[in-house]
């Protein structure tokens, strides 16, 4: 089966959907589909890749963020998917990248694959807590509207998580398929646990107490990661005791965060690692994971962290907070400095031992990315059938 996805958000610097690209690209070629990722950038450019390919097409700069592109014309785009006839189109964005999609007029099958909740990062990340979420919901009906309206092109809507499947179904969207997204845990484990890279990082953080309490954090940065609370519910712990947050990212407020990092003692921003093997043996080293974001579909870095037995410390909303158990962790009021404090309090009050047991253990109910995407093509694969089908028939 050939797949072409429309990928708005895919670029070469990014994060977790350059992680999930990657996967689903080496996943094509493991179960013999060939997927075709049609991405925005700074020149047309094809390149072949594991299970398919990336074509660039040449598109205007994100203003916040120069590392990304947005497409404009629809025309470059539906003209390669003439090119390409694919068996079934995917969208994964709810913006320009989905409306060329719905408006390509050829007879494959559509599905919105949806990895962001536009709500959750922008209108909440902002005026959370100083209005519920619930709040921040309603005042965005505007936008449920838009998303219904866009949904209602497309013949399936597939979600990574349960809760953001019963969200979008409370708000009207129809057709939503649940294909849960998976972590890498031959990558990610807890067998890579060495002390010297622990008092690498605790000695990055200035920390040089090796009893001292380390916290881990992989994080775009980007004002829905939240990284200022984190950072100060941060700062309130380390008065008490010694500690170090090793913090791992990039991203547009990186020199915000460099600044801000630098005038609290114990903080230590390392910039992003590409290095996977690495990024898994220093996440299996922390004692701790401490997660801000409140706007994941998934939680991807949150499920790497599980694989690798630590113990978690999220927001209660969001794919990260799907995420947690109260075996192996602890919640918090997403974006409240003082309520992220007294859960990491509560936390490192625990046996870090038992937690990190059952944090193990938690990891196992969590999907492997083959598994994810088993599910996914065969869902493709079952609605590309019923169009052809259909066409037949008619």
């Amino acid at each position: 089966m050939r797949i072409a996805d429309i990928c708005e958000f895919y670029s070469e610097h990014g994060g977790g959907v350059k992680t999930y690209v990657d996967q689903k690209l080496e996943a094509a070629a493991r179960l013999g589909q060939w997927v075709s990722i049609i991405a925005p950038g700074p020149e047309d450019r094809r390149e072949t890749r594991h299970g398919g390919e990336v074509i660039w097409v040449k598109s205007p700069t994100l203003a916040p963020d120069p590392r990304y592109h947005l497409f404009w014309r629809s025309a470059p785009v539906h003209q390669i998917l003439n090119e390409l006839g694919p068996d079934l189109v995917e969208a994964s964005s709810t913006w320009r990248g989905a409306w060329i999609a719905a408006g390509w007029p050829g007879t494959a099958p559509k599905v919105m694959f949806t990895h962001q909740d536009p709500v959750a990062v922008y209108p909440q990340t902002f005026l959370t807590p100083f209005l519920s979420a619930r709040t921040v919901d309603r005042l965005c009906f505007w936008f449920w509207a838009y998303l219904r309206r866009l949904t209602d092109q497309f013949d399936s809507v597939v979600v990574g998580g349960d809760w953001l499947a019963e969200r979008l179904e409370n708000y009207g969207v129809k057709r939503t398929v649940h294909a849960p997204m998976g972590v890498d845990k031959a990558l990610f484990s807890y067998e890579l646990r060495s002390d010297a890279a622990r008092n690498e990082m605790l000695l990055a953080c200035g920390v040089r107490d090796p009893k001292a309490k380390l916290f881990v954090a992989v994080s775009r940065h980007h004002p829905e990661k939240r990284i200022g609370a984190m950072i100060r519910g941060f700062e309130a712990f380390a008065k008490d005791q010694p500690a170090g947050l090793y913090l791992i990212g990039d991203g547009p407020n990186r020199r915000s965060v460099e600044k801000r990092a630098a005038g609290a003692p114990g903080v230590h921003v390392a910039g992003p690692i590409r290095d996977r093997s690495r990024l898994a043996r220093l996440l299996a080293s922390g004692d701790y994971f401490l997660h801000g974001g409140a706007a994941e579909t998934f939680g991807l870095v949150v499920a790497e962290a599980l694989a690798s037995g630590l113990p978690l410390i999220t927001p209660d909303m969001g794919g990260a907070a799907e995420l947690t158990h109260p075996t192996y962790a602890e919640t918090y009021r997403a974006g409240d400095a003082s309520a992220l404090h007294a859960a990491m309090k509560r936390i490192t009050d625990r046996d870090w031992r038992t937690l990190t047991t059952a944090a193990r253990a938690g990891a196992k109910r969590i999907n492997t990315p083959t598994d994810h995407f088993e599910i996914l093509f065969g869902h493709y694969a079952k609605l590309a059938e019923e169009k052809r089908v259909a066409r037949v028939a008619a």
